[in-house]
């Protein structure tokens, strides 16, 4: 599942290849990639023709395109395969191509929406005042937003009485870290993954905030995440972080820092990857 500096990427490419264009036709190819529209594909398609693309936009994980004038966005859920690509009208289709979009200007590229799994989609929905899709208005704001207020996120994360990765994975709590950037963020902490929030201090809160922050951009410089080729950025390119990651996926290779074996544990349904030694398992209450 993309994080948030996948989306990031993505979002950085729509802006230069999709902003402040206008939409001249939109052509829905399965109709689950708009089934979060519940007004169905036509009226999808409907909605879009004539609008005038803004400046997408993204918080935590989830992406959108407001649509000038309208008070209305188009959110894209990327889901475990979605693809937004922008493509020249003379390329061959791609096998899962869900949607196109057309533009009426005179640039050779359209947007397609691919997704081999459809578990992802894009919906229109009516935006708050911020801004935001109401349906994502619930979501925290991330650390990579300069908005985001560190000692409410301390001061909620005390209150939360849980494990610390549960508490990186809740976007109500903090948006955008998923699986993989919280075994690194914990990892570079010397954080267990199980650590009760309840005996977070303000500068472990801090530091782990901080280095929330430091694998996020380091990932975005270099294109996000890509473990095969289901995420690509808007030219089809894959991310090359995956050569940098020092706790994810690397069971049984030496840690980084001490030559520890990582060590992968079942974990919700997924995986949680640390050094035993540099990120000592909390004692038992």
């Amino acid at each position: 599942m993309p994080e948030l500096p996948e989306v990031e990427v993505v979002r950085r490419g729509l802006e230069r290849w999709v902003a402040h264009r206008t939409v001249a036709e939109a052509e829905v190819l399965h109709p689950r990639a708009v089934r979060r529209h519940i007004a169905g594909a036509e009226d999808f398609t409907h909605r879009l023709k004539g609008r005038r693309v803004g400046v997408p936009s993204r918080r935590g994980k989830y992406l959108w395109l407001p649509l000038e004038g309208t008070g209305q966005s188009v959110l894209a859920h990327l889901g475990m395969s979605g693809q937004l690509l922008v493509q020249p009208h003379t390329a061959v289709d791609e096998k899962h191509l869900r949607v196109r979009v057309r533009f009426t200007d005179a640039l050779d590229t359209e947007l397609r929406f691919v997704d081999q799994r459809t578990f992802g989609g894009l919906s229109l929905h009516e935006s708050t005042s911020e801004g935001l899709p109401d349906v994502i208005a619930h979501i925290a704001r991330d650390p990579l937003d300069p908005l985001f207020d560190d000692d409410a996120f301390h001061r909620a994360l005390r209150r939360k009485r849980t494990t610390i990765k549960r508490a990186l994975l809740d976007q109500s709590l903090i948006s955008g870290v998923g699986n993989i950037y919280a075994d690194e963020a914990l990892w570079r902490a010397r954080i267990h993954y199980e650590r009760p929030t309840e005996t977070f201090t303000r500068p472990r809160s801090q530091l782990l905030l901080d280095h929330v922050r430091d694998v996020m951009n380091a990932a975005l410089a270099v294109g996000g995440t890509s473990f095969d080729s289901l995420y690509v950025d808007v030219n089809g390119e894959s991310g090359y972080f995956d050569r940098s990651l020092d706790a994810y996926g690397r069971e049984d290779l030496p840690c980084r820092r001490c030559g520890t074996p990582i060590r992968r544990r079942p974990w919700m349904n997924r995986s949680s990857y640390f050094c035993p030694r540099c990120q000592r398992a909390p004692r038992p209450s």
